[in-house]
């Protein structure tokens, strides 16, 4: 059974104080938790504090983002192997924001996919489609082509040790959330395009987790879905108690 993950991604949030109390309160949480995976995203000048304050804990650490280039004149940017000896145990890649705000697109997604997993990151790979796409009925069109483009090259053993986040851009800090219906067809199709392309081992041991407007009051119902193996949680992270909350109604799925 897939253990669910919930990833708290802060964003551009969080001085390095703030996250040595979060991390440290949320450890003391999971303590008492059973049956999830529990990682938190910090801002990059917060990663090697978050990741002393969970040493020995059984919180990851995750990094927002890389670059696909071992090193060289990319000012601004950070490489896998930088973000990995920092302590990381995870990346996320390719969020709708980096695809929206800085031009990602699904050929770069898989450059730094390809790069988290040569640097032993676990990858966390963001899909989803916008409010236009999913109005013109293209939802299942876009996922397909994210997949498959954002996957290309990959070996089944690689894609069974993915956690892919299925964020409808339509829903990411609106307040709005897909149903559990919604989100349930998108992971079903993801994961059937899995099997399809890559194995049924793969298809499934892989990780398909939600993302978009997650709070403590819709989780239990989206978790509940048989192909919704968690979330990755923007906005309600940012409150240690509530993410807690999240995590709590999470547990015992598997």
């Amino acid at each position: 059974m897939r253990v669910p993950v919930l990833a708290a991604n802060w964003k551009m949030f969080k001085t390095n104080r703030e996250a040595l109390a979060y991390v440290r309160e949320i450890s003391t949480l999971a303590r008492t938790v059973s049956g999830v995976e529990v990682v938190v995203a910090p801002p990059l000048t917060s990663l090697a504090t978050a990741v002393e304050a969970a040493r020995n804990t059984v919180i990851g650490i995750a990094a927002q983002n890389l670059h696909f280039e071992k090193q060289g004149a990319f000012t601004g940017e950070v490489s896998a192997a930088m973000v990995k000896e920092a302590g990381a145990g995870y990346a996320i890649i390719g969020h709708s924001e980096r695809r929206r705000l800085f031009g990602e697109t699904d050929q770069s997604v898989n450059r730094k996919l390809q790069a988290a997993i040569a640097a032993n990151l676990g990858p966390i790979v963001c899909v989803g489609e916008t409010l236009d796409e999913r109005e013109a009925n293209q939802t299942l069109a876009v996922l397909d082509r994210q997949v498959k483009d954002g996957l290309d090259g990959l070996t089944a053993e690689q894609v069974a040790d993915l956690v892919i986040a299925y964020e409808p851009v339509w829903a990411i800090g609106t307040g709005k959330v897909a149903t559990a219906a919604q989100a349930e067809e998108a992971h079903a199709h993801i994961r059937g395009r899995l099997r399809q392309w890559f194995g049924g081992d793969a298809a499934d041991r892989c990780h398909i987790v939600y993302g978009g407007s997650v709070k403590p009051d819709n989780i239990a119902e989206l978790i509940r879905e048989p192909d919704v193996d968690g979330a990755l949680v923007g906005g309600a992270s940012l409150d240690v108690k509530g993410f807690s909350e999240i995590v709590l109604r999470s547990q015992g799925k598997a």
